[in-house]
């Protein structure tokens, strides 16, 4: 499903973020990305959705050149992958409620169905009762949680997810985890970027492990975690 080509990321003025990076990553499979800060997680992420452009090699996504894409084929891309960044970007005027559901409003979704897809997401995710809070109202963790909700109300078909539960509490972020197992189940890929350690030995069927823009290590499991 994915696919990475001697993929080399250089900022200007700066050392490689990433260095010749070659992998192949399968249709519903779980991927944590771990490293040390630096390490090239977060852009490599941003490469696959195409918020950044390598400076060499080559990104097919669902056999198509991600690199290649018109601005028409960015956004086309973009309706496929449901995102979970560390800058949540809720807006402000919007409940809750209102912030997951105009994500699948603007792919064609109704008004009644997509409120209650919104329900039944933020209800897993220990939302129940903050259906009509604005986000400023939420702590971080909550606003996290909306975030994801958001992320994957539209069931895309990859899921990319820097630090997702990194403002969250133990409890919540395992009930976020077996989410992500549930989406995974469906044929969903998930790539997860965290320093997580407890969660990446319990949840990941594949580790990456990239330090100072190389990939370093690839693992992968015969098994992993179920959703429960």
């Amino acid at each position: 499903m994915i696919q990475l080509f001697h993929v080399t990321k250089t900022y200007p003025s700066n050392s490689p973020a990433l260095v010749d990076i070659s992998l192949q990553i399968d249709r519903g499979q779980f991927v944590f990305l771990t490293g040390p800060s630096g390490a090239g997680k977060t852009t490599l992420l941003k490469l696959l959705f195409r918020e950044e452009e390598p400076t060499e090699g080559q990104i097919l996504f669902d056999n198509q050149n991600v690199t290649r894409l018109n601005t028409r084929g960015v956004a086309r891309l973009r309706r496929r992958i449901g995102l979970v960044f560390q800058e949540f970007k809720l807006l402000p005027r919007l409940t809750v409620l209102e912030n997951v559901a105009l994500a699948a409003q603007v792919v064609g979704m109704s008004r009644k169905e997509s409120h209650i897809k919104a329900y039944r997401l933020l209800r897993e995710l220990g939302l129940k009762g903050k259906y009509d809070s604005k986000p400023l109202m939420l702590s971080g963790g909550e606003q996290q949680r909306v975030a994801i909700a958001r992320a994957l109300i539209n069931d895309p078909m990859l899921v990319l997810a820097d630090e997702p539960t990194g403002n969250l509490d133990p409890v919540m972020a395992e009930e976020t985890m077996r989410v992500f197992l549930k989406m995974r189940e469906t044929g969903t890929t998930l790539i997860v970027a965290s320093h997580n350690l407890e969660l990446i030995k319990r949840y990941g069927s594949r580790i990456i492990s990239l330090r100072q823009g190389g990939l370093v290590d690839d693992l992968e499991r015969v098994t992993g975690a179920k959703a429960s």
